[in-house]
C-alpha cells in the first residue's frame, strides 16, 4: 500500500507537534518513520514550500519520499496530481482533512483517512519513552541524507 500524507495538515492534528515549531516537519517525519517501520508501507509526505527548503524538491529518507511543492504550487495540488497518476487506486491511502483532496481521492476511488484518525494511529504505535524496544539506528548514508535536508542542529 502507498500512503500519501498531507504533511502540514497532519501536523495540525498532532497534540505534541505544532506548525509553529521550527522543526515540526522533522518531528513528523520521525513519527512517520516509526509507522513505516511497523507497517512496511510505502509512504510519501507532501509539504508546501518553505523558506528553509529547496522549492520543488523530492528526497527519499529512511524509505519515506518527501516532496516539497515549488513556489506558487500547493502540496494539495501535488497530492491531487499524484492521485491521478496512481495505477492501482485500491493500493493507495490518502491522509488528509482537506476536503478538496478528499473529494479528488474519492473520485479516483482511493481510500481516505482523516488527519485526526491517522494522528491517533501514529499515537497508538509510538513507542513509550520507557520501552525496552531498541532505538532505531541510522546508517551513515541515512544520517547524511537527513542532515542534507534539515541541516545540522544548533547546539
Amino acid at each position: 500500500m502507498h500512503v500519501l500524507i498531507d504533511g502540514h495538515n497532519l501536523i495540525g492534528k498532532l497534540p505534541d507537534i505544532s506548525l509553529s515549531d521550527r522543526d515540526d516537519e522533522t518531528k513528523l517525519l520521525r513519527r512517520i518513520q516509526q509507522y513505516r517501520a511497523r507497517t512496511g508501507r510505502r509512504v510519501t509526505v507532501f509539504f508546501d514550500s518553505g523558506m528553509v527548503y529547496k522549492p520543488g524538491s523530492r528526497r527519499k529518507v529512511g524509505g519515506i519520499t518527501i516532496r516539497y511543492a515549488p513556489h506558487g504550487v500547493t502540496a494539495d495540488t501535488l497530492i491531487i496530481n499524484q492521485l491521478r497518476r496512481e495505477r492501482n487506486p485500491k493500493e493507495v491511502l490518502v491522509v488528509t482533512s482537506d476536503r478538496a483532496i478528499q473529494r479528488a481521492a474519492r473520485l479516483a476511488r482511493v481510500e481516505v483517512v482523516s488527519s485526526s484518525a491517522f494522528a491517533q494511529t501514529l499515537s497508538d504505535i509510538q513507542s513509550p519513552p520507557d520501552s525496552t524496544e531498541p532505538e532505531p539506528t541510522l546508517s551513515p548514508d541515512e544520517i547524511e541524507n537527513w542532515l542534507s535536508i534539515f541541516g545540522e542542529a544548533d547546539e
